[in-house]
C-alpha cells in the first residue's frame, strides 16, 4: 500500500466513483483488465462525492491554465480511484505506460502540454522514476463531455494478484 501511504502523506483524496445522476449512459468499463494490461478509459475532474469538478468550459476562455492544471491532476485522483477499485491494491502498477490528455480549449490555445503536465507530475511524484515515466499525447479539443476541461485516458502494466 505505497502509493495509497503517499497520497495520505499528500493529503490527496481518491474520489467516489463518478456519479453523472443519470445524465448519460456509460456503458463501459472505467478500467478494464487484459492479462498484464490494465486500460483507463476516459476519465474528467472529479470531487471526492464523485460529482463533475468545477471550473467548467474551455481552457484559455474559461478556464485559466492553472485551474486546468490542477483539473488534470484532479482527473489522475480519479483515474488511480477507478484503478485500485479494479486492481485492490495501486502497488500492483508496475508501469505507467501510455497517457493520453485532452483539453477542452479556446481558439488559440496551444499550451495543452502544460495542462497535461498535472496528470504527469503527480504519476512522477507518486510512482516514482522507475513506474511512473510515460509516453504521452496532449491534444486540444473543440468539446469534451460535461464540459469538462480536461480528459485523460491511460494504459499501465500490472503484476498478478
Amino acid at each position: 500500500m505505497r502509493i495509497e501511504a503517499k497520497l495520505a502523506e499528500r493529503g490527496l483524496i481518491l474520489p467516489r466513483a463518478l456519479d453523472v445522476g443519470g445524465a448519460m449512459r456509460l456503458p463501459f468499463a472505467q478500467v478494464r483488465v487484459f492479462g498484464d494490461r490494465a486500460f483507463i478509459a476516459g476519465h474528467g475532474p472529479t470531487n471526492p462525492d464523485g460529482s463533475v469538478a468545477e471550473p467548467l468550459g474551455k481552457v484559455g476562455r474559461d478556464v485559466t491554465l492553472e485551474q486546468a492544471y490542477h483539473a488534470a491532476e484532479l482527473t489522475t485522483l480519479a483515474m488511480l480511484a477507478d484503478l485500485q477499485r479494479a486492481l485492490g491494491d495501486l502497488d500492483r502498477v508496475t508501469a505507467w505506460l501510455r497517457v493520453f490528455g485532452m483539453v477542452q480549449t479556446a481558439a488559440g490555445f496551444q499550451q495543452t502540454p502544460a495542462v497535461i503536465n498535472g496528470c504527469s507530475d503527480l504519476l512522477l511524484d507518486l510512482f516514482g522514476p522507475e513506474v511512473g515515466p510515460h509516453a504521452r499525447s496532449a491534444v486540444g479539443m473543440a468539446e469534451l463531455p460535461f464540459n469538462i476541461p480536461v480528459e485523460i485516458e491511460a494504459e499501465v502494466a500490472i503484476s498478478a494478484s
